[in-house]
């Protein structure tokens, strides 16, 4: 049976002529390794399609079914059952990669094997694209697919503008929907905190509140809305977040900036600055001097016991620390800053930085867990453990892997997806600035520098969105779509994108989006770019 030819196999066969098709061809993002239809014959799915659960299949054959009423208007959720003929079938192999899995169509049905539960429900994600853009037609055939990076992420930063809990969740669905299996969830931040910690009412009472929101560009004269804006998650809310991102094979990393991005924090413990003084949650964009004190053993516990609460709330090995952008200038003059570097032999406030980095990794390497963070980490230097997110340029992120750090490329030029679209910014509104198009992204190689002793070590790619001048969900969305096709290409298909069919796939892809009610950018289907 074609289930059971040789995985390796495919895959080789897939890098010599990626997606082999018959005189037909189905649309479908990311690019599967291997792709071979029938001359003809279809399967129809309809809401009369049994779901055919073997191997304990129950949690992806809900989705999926959940899905199919929603996108396609179905009067009620398809039947899921352990025994049936015909229908969707859905099983697992361990010879597949876990992130793999094989479908084969035929008058007797769907057959999805995946590697793992998780690989499963990816191929559930091909077939829900095929069966919404193709009037519920699925040509008889057989596809094998797996991912090219383990690691497949975006980001979301909720401080600068607040996203509802409902808000994450359809950004979840998104990234779903694009096979990705990472969240990095930026919760704290200069311009509010918003993560509840029992242990410091504090944080979400005063810090997660501002007076007031920049509207103007920082580039030009600088004015505010005047309006108090806030908001924040509570506990329960977290989890309920973390179990439905669960639900899609979605890991959520949680980032708590430190030392540096803490302005918020200060607001409501201004203890944990080095002059004590009061400062404002930041009204503005940028970098503010005001950071926590490296110097006080106060800021560790302070730290640590944040920290102890987070990873209760977040099951994901690794947990991001932030580390970027810290302006050293109070550090230079605070007596706890010079006393600490001198205790602990430190030439000077980026080593001290380093100290801050290496103290607060050693604690979550003692809770089981690891860090990552932003390049600024690399400079004061971290165990081999930690893992690099290299956003200021591909060299950073190519030293990283070469000394033997996980790395997650992710640079400005390429990965951040608050930049305007096109060249002329006509029709875009205000954005903080550069220029990403969507074949600047789909072009990228991240691989590019990397010897191939320390390939190995760039274990996946990730999107940034910033929400600076993003007030809404469906402003965050037409930033992020249609540019994170292009990215879950990167990701998935690396070495197999084909970009003689990349717009027909989206054109295609348009209608999907449409189905599922999605805000998109127009200007790539314009041929702006």
């Amino acid at each position: 049976m074609k289930q059971l030819i040789s995985f390796v196999a495919i895959i080789v066969a897939s890098v010599l002529s990626v997606a082999t098709l018959s005189a037909r061809e189905i649309n479908i993002i990311p690019e599967p390794a291997y792709v071979d239809l029938e001359q003809s014959g279809e399967y129809y799915v309809t809401d009369k399609t049994r779901i055919i659960v073997v191997d304990e299949m129950w949690a992806p054959a809900k989705r999926f079914s959940e899905d199919m009423v929603e996108v396609l208007g179905l009067e009620k959720p398809m039947r899921m059952s352990k025994r049936g003929d015909k229908g969707i079938k859905l099983r697992t192999d361990s010879c597949i990669p876990a992130e793999g899995y094989e479908m084969t169509v035929s008058e007797d049905g769907i057959l999805i094997i995946g590697g793992s539960e998780a690989g499963v429900y990816y191929g559930l994600q091909t077939l829900r694209q095929i069966v919404v853009t193709n009037e519920c037609r699925v040509p008889y055939g057989f596809i094998a697919d797996e991912p090219n990076f383990a690691y497949r992420g975006a980001h979301l930063d909720v401080c600068r503008h607040f996203m509802s809990v409902a808000d994450v969740k359809e950004y979840i669905d998104i990234l779903a929907a694009h096979k990705l299996n990472r969240l990095h969830w930026h919760l704290t931040d200069d311009q509010g905190w918003r993560i509840e910690i029992k242990a410091y009412p504090e944080l979400t009472e005063l810090a997660s509140q501002r007076k007031e929101t920049l509207i103007g560009h920082g580039l030009e004269p600088k004015w505010w809305d005047g309006k108090p804006y806030g908001g924040f998650y509570t506990q329960d809310e977290i989890r309920e977040v973390v179990k439905y991102a669960a639900e899609r094979y979605i890991t959520i990393i949680p980032e708590i900036e430190m030392p540096g991005h803490s302005q918020a924090a200060l607001h409501a413990l201004p203890w944990l600055g080095c002059n004590e003084q009061e400062v404002d949650v930041w009204t503005m964009w940028g970098v503010t001097p005001e950071v926590l004190c490296a110097g006080k053993e106060t800021t560790y516990t302070f730290l640590e016991n944040v920290l102890s609460e987070v990873i209760e709330l977040f099951p994901s090995e690794i947990i991001h620390i932030g580390g970027d952008e810290c302006p050293k200038d109070r550090w230079k003059e605070c007596e706890h800053c010079k006393a600490m570097m001198a205790a602990q032999g430190l030439e000077n406030e980026e080593e001290l930085q380093g100290y801050l980095v290496k103290r607060i990794e050693k604690f979550l390497n003692g809770k089981g867990r690891r860090i990552i963070g932003w390049d600024e980490i690399l400079e004061g230097g971290v165990t081999p453990t930690a893992t690099v997110m290299a956003w200021r340029g591909a060299k950073i992120g190519a030293y990283a892997a070469e000394h033997g750090h996980e790395v997650v490329m992710t640079p400005l030029p390429i990965c951040y997806f608050d930049f305007y679209q096109t060249e002329s910014r006509e029709g875009e509104g205000l954005r903080i600035g550069g220029h990403i198009n969507f074949e600047k992204v789909y072009n990228w190689n991240p691989y590019e520098g990397i010897s191939d002793a320390a390939r190995k070590n760039i274990i996946g790619v990730q999107c940034n969105l910033w929400t600076e001048y993003l007030k809404d969900i469906s402003m965050v969305e037409g930033q992020l779509l249609p540019r994170l096709a292009a990215l879950c290409e990167v990701q998935w298909a690396t070495d197999r994108r084909n970009e003689a069919t990349i717009r027909n796939k989206m054109n295609t892809l348009r209608k999907f989006y449409d189905a599922c009610g999605w805000h998109y950018a127009p200007y790539y289907f314009e041929g702006r770019q």
